[in-house]
């Protein structure tokens, strides 16, 4: 790296600074403001601190940055193609635009060098907290005296709205309980959100609250002093607990109109003000994306220096291959993504007569699991005992023991967006865990989860109306519907043991997007034919469970039951009384949409033949959906209000959840008497929770 003089400094920040505002110019779209502040922070951990690799984005051993702030995502942008990863000029020019690899807010796997997919605020900085924890538990797990093969720190840049944010409080206190002392914030104190002054909606003081929350502290009163950032990084490093670094920044600096205002904040300076800014830096104010050599130079030393530290840890690990064979191999396929041979081998088939609430199937299969797929870490968010997703004798991370079992605590936002940054930083599939009402508060990071294809699992237990007694605030009714409505969530709602069994085999092996199991609390009777056919059913996302009597010898189903989860019984009662009464009925299990939908014709022809119009589908929540199911002709059996609290089997008989309630109506659709959505209430019906302002 060239000698780092003052003015040569300020050159390479002012070419993070131009950069930011030219693509955010050229794109008519974006936020300057942020960057224009913030460069100076930024250069001074990229050139002095972060240990990365631009020619070797995903080294394992690399420090983790996480621009939290993701709307100021031309400052990433600019960074990354200064440093030398496969972003281009062009790449900055054709900010925002469709095909981009730089879009508006930062985006995993689309563009070199991008750790997480930011933009909604706060997600970011509790993603950073999860890449800390991974990082514990991976070392933990590796390393041993003499051989530090896992060795990495990660940063954060958050801004004001970041901290804001619910779900970074709840991460920060987290991350404070825990003393992640590996976890560096730096905070882009500039005064300003969209709207004006954050004193306008913000009078706390920021740093006391983090001392509250156990973090290290510290301020910078010039955000233009890299030398006084650094010393302040560095400090962090000395320190056990994390850090978060106050700096204090003018957002649009340099801007001489829109500096310290909202103005900077999420459009465009304008072409009269990016020539008055670039003068200000003493810029060329009619240069586009302008990179002066020496600038250059200062940033692309990454790439020798990142090449060095790539070379020095394979040395490390080849070291630890020899004294440590076994260990270095089972690191290599846990980064690799890849699981053991015969990792499956020990899931439990369930047998007639045995009743288990998919909870306890769940805990079974996680108990089974446990061996031969290690990299298997997570919790829940207050409620193990409950979803019983402990894993027996692996020990609670804790800040001197990081065992595999997380004690989230009632943070269900933070706990959401933890898990993605364990996903991200590679090594593990996380778990989590709660009610399914509550994943209402992990929603914004499932969303993310779902966008970014990361591999995370939720069992979310207490899946339906079936449990009772807690009442209609406990009790999912939506939530099947609005969970099924996220592209690339696989929503599993498993009808007996079996079918939970397979339904984790299934989220173990999927590496390209989330997958939600829905548990009861309420024990299930092990249903015929689920031992022999829910493993291959259930991944292919659903299945003839029970044929029609008269499909041996050739026949046509009269009726087809269709349904998912503790209602999956009914069907299958219902379809016994149809036969008793001379009715040919087949039942469909139905656990995943998502994966039925993507099989081919051909199968899904073959569970839901289109010449068999009579069809029933019935499930314990809104009927929203089933319409592709059910046909013109068929009939849903849904929930289209809430619940009420009274024990499971009162609700059922209440709301029409029986065997006898759905041979009726079935019996009725085979005769063509009856089609659409089933009312679930008799008339004057009035349960607890729908009294107040429902319109019922």
């Amino acid at each position: 790296m060239p000698d780092l003089t003052p003015d040569l400094e300020r050159l390479a920040i002012n070419t993070i600074r131009t950069l930011s505002i030219d693509g955010v110019q050229k794109a008519n779209s974006g936020h300057p403001g942020a960057p224009m502040g913030a460069a100076p922070m930024a250069y001074a951990l990229w050139t002095r601190f972060l240990r990365h690799a631009p020619t070797h984005p995903d080294w394992p051993d690399r420090d983790r940055f996480v621009l939290s702030a993701g709307h100021a995502s031309m400052l990433l942008y600019s960074l990354l193609h200064l440093t030398g990863y496969d972003v281009t000029l062009d790449d900055l020019k054709s900010f925002r635009q469709w095909g981009s690899r730089t879009p508006g807010h930062p985006e995993y796997g689309l563009t070199s060098g991008v750790e997480a997919t930011t933009g909604p605020l706060g997600q970011g900085f509790t993603n950073a907290v999860g890449m800390a924890i991974a990082e514990r538990r991976l070392a933990h797990e590796f390393n041993r005296p003499g051989h530090d093969i896992v060795d990495h720190w990660t940063y954060a840049l958050a801004s004001d709205g970041d901290l804001q944010e619910g779900i970074a409080s709840e991460a920060a206190s987290l991350a404070g309980h825990l003393m992640l002392r590996k976890l560096v914030v730096l905070y882009d104190d500039n005064h300003i959100q969209l709207d004006g002054p954050t004193d306008m909606a913000w009078s706390e003081d920021v740093l006391a609250r983090f001392e509250a929350y156990r973090w290290q502290t510290a301020r910078v009163e010039d955000g233009n002093d890299v030398g006084a950032i650094a010393a302040a990084i560095a400090e962090a490093h000395r320190d056990a607990r994390p850090s978060i670094i106050a700096v204090r920044t003018h957002i649009g600096f340099g801007s001489p109109n829109k500096q310290d205002t909202q103005k900077a904040h999420g459009a465009p300076l304008g072409p009269d003000e990016v020539r008055l800014a670039k003068e200000a830096y003493g810029w060329d104010p009619d240069a586009q994306f302008l990179v002066p050599d020496e600038a250059l130079d200062v940033f692309r030393a990454a790439i020798p220096e990142g090449d060095a530290l790539v070379a020095e840890w394979e040395g490390r690990m080849s070291r630890y291959a020899d004294a440590f064979p076994a260990e270095a191999a089972e690191l290599r396929r846990r980064l690799d993504g890849t699981l053991r041979d015969g990792w499956d081998g020990g899931l439990q088939t369930y047998a007639l007569g045995e009743d288990f609430a998919t909870r306890q199937a769940s805990q079974q299969a996680i108990a089974a699991l446990a061996e031969p797929v290690p990299e298997l870490f997570g919790g829940a968010a207050d409620l193990s005992e409950s979803n019983l997703t402990d894993i027996k004798g692996a020990g609670d991370f804790e800040v001197e023991l990081a065992g595999r079992n997380l004690r989230f605590g009632v943070r269900e936002h933070a706990m959401g967006g933890v898990a993605n940054g364990i996903a991200y930083h590679g090594g593990f599939i996380p778990y989590a865990a709660t009610f399914l009402t509550f994943s209402d508060y992990m929603r914004g990071a499932v969303r993310l989860a779902s966008l970014s294809g990361l591999h995370v699992i939720y069992v979310w237990t207490h899946d339906s109306v079936g449990l009772g007694e807690d009442g209609p605030t406990h009790q999912p009714v939506e939530h099947y519907a609005a969970l099924r409505a996220i592209p690339n969530l696989w929503f599993v709602r498993p009808g007996d043991a079996n079918e939970a069994a397979a339904a984790w085999a299934l989220a173990v092996e999927r590496r390209d997007g989330p997958v939600a199991l829905a548990l009861t609390r309420q024990k299930l009777p092990t249903l015929p034919g689920t031992t022999e056919k829910a493993r291959d059913g259930l991944r292919r996302g659903g299945y003839v469970l029970r044929p029609a009597s008269n499909e041996a010898a050739g026949g046509v189903p009269a009726i087809i039951l269709i349904a998912t989860g503790s209602e999956l019984q009914l069907a299958m009662g219902a379809a016994a009384a149809l036969e008793a009464e001379g009715t040919p009925a087949r039942v469909v299990s139905l656990p995943c949409w998502e994966r039925f939908d993507v099989q081919d014709e051909g199968y899904r022809e073959s569970v839901l033949p289109r010449a068999v119009r009579a069809r029933v589908t019935v499930e314990m929540g809104v009927s929203l959906g089933w319409e592709r199911y059910a046909g013109d002709d068929g009939a849903i059996i849904g929930l289209d209000h809430f619940g009420a609290s009274a024990p499971a089997q009162t609700i059922f008989d209440a709301f029409g959840f029986t065997v006898e309630r759905v041979t009726d109506v079935a019996r009725r659709v085979a005769a063509r008497e009856l089609r659409g959505r089933i009312p679930t209430l008799d008339p004057g019906h009035q349960p607890s929770g729908l009294s107040r302002g429902s319109g019922h």
